[in-house]
């Protein structure tokens, strides 16, 4: 089994602290002067469709962790992150590669080691899959606050785009989709008023960052090898 070092997992933990702490802070300062005058620089774009509730109150939707993840800069950056992963991957990979040698010599040669020599593959084997558990779990946590950071600086720039836009469309109010129900309490919401789209090309229009050349959107960290289980046969 394989498990991977995806942002997944990682913007949708990140999501609801992040964006009530970032983009709230901007709502309640954005009829302010100074943010409206910062705001006035940036490029506007079509209304979105908006959804109206009840009493005529425009609720619109935006799915955060797209909107960062399929950014111009967001899918440069975690790509960069990509790669600069890679020589660490491939060290992990090689560990479990070792591992699953090691195991697989214990099983088909069990019958044939002696005691000693069999205790002595066992505490071979469980030296190195400590070894790899802390490598594995190092690698992680790297992986996470660096796919962290970039989440955080991007969605730092884009809360007030998100507010502009908002205020410029007529919404009362934007709810962030990233995570299903029940995981959040949107049970359902119509895609009408999703304004995701209009602020990733309003964003990367103020970004200046181009396009990447490939259309398919980046993995931000490689897959790690699963560790393998440790499984010492009974003695005999």
């Amino acid at each position: 089994m394989k498990c991977k070092l995806t942002t997944s997992k990682l913007l949708r933990s990140l999501v609801a602290v992040a964006v009530f702490s970032m983009i709230s802070a901007w709502a309640q300062t954005g009829s302010a002067a100074g943010s409206a005058a910062s705001a006035s620089s940036l490029p506007s774009a079509p209304a979105s469709p908006i959804a109206t509730g009840a009493g005529g109150t425009k609720i619109g939707t935006i799915n955060i962790e797209q909107a960062v993840v399929g950014t111009n800069e967001g899918q440069r950056d975690f790509e960069t992150l990509r790669k600069k992963l890679e020589p660490k991957q491939n060290e992990l990979k090689s560990q479990n590669d070792e591992l699953e040698a090691l195991q697989k010599q214990l099983q088909t040669q069990q019958d044939k080691l002696n005691e000693d020599a069999r205790a002595t593959l066992v505490k071979q084997i469980e030296t190195k899959k400590k070894s790899f558990d802390r490598s594995v779990q190092d690698a992680q946590e790297d992986a996470q606050n660096q796919q962290k950071e970039i989440f955080q600086r991007i969605l730092q720039k884009m809360a007030p785009v998100i507010i502009k836009h908002a205020q410029e469309s007529g919404f009362a109010m934007i709810v962030d989709t990233s995570n299903p129900w029940p995981q959040s309490p949107i049970l359902w919401y119509g895609e009408g008023g999703d304004i995701t789209k209009a602020v990733v090309d309003l964003y990367n229009t103020q970004s200046g960052v181009p396009a990447p050349a490939a259309a398919a959107a980046p993995k931000p960290a490689g897959p790690k090898p699963a560790a393998p289980k440790t499984t010492a046969p009974p003695n005999k």
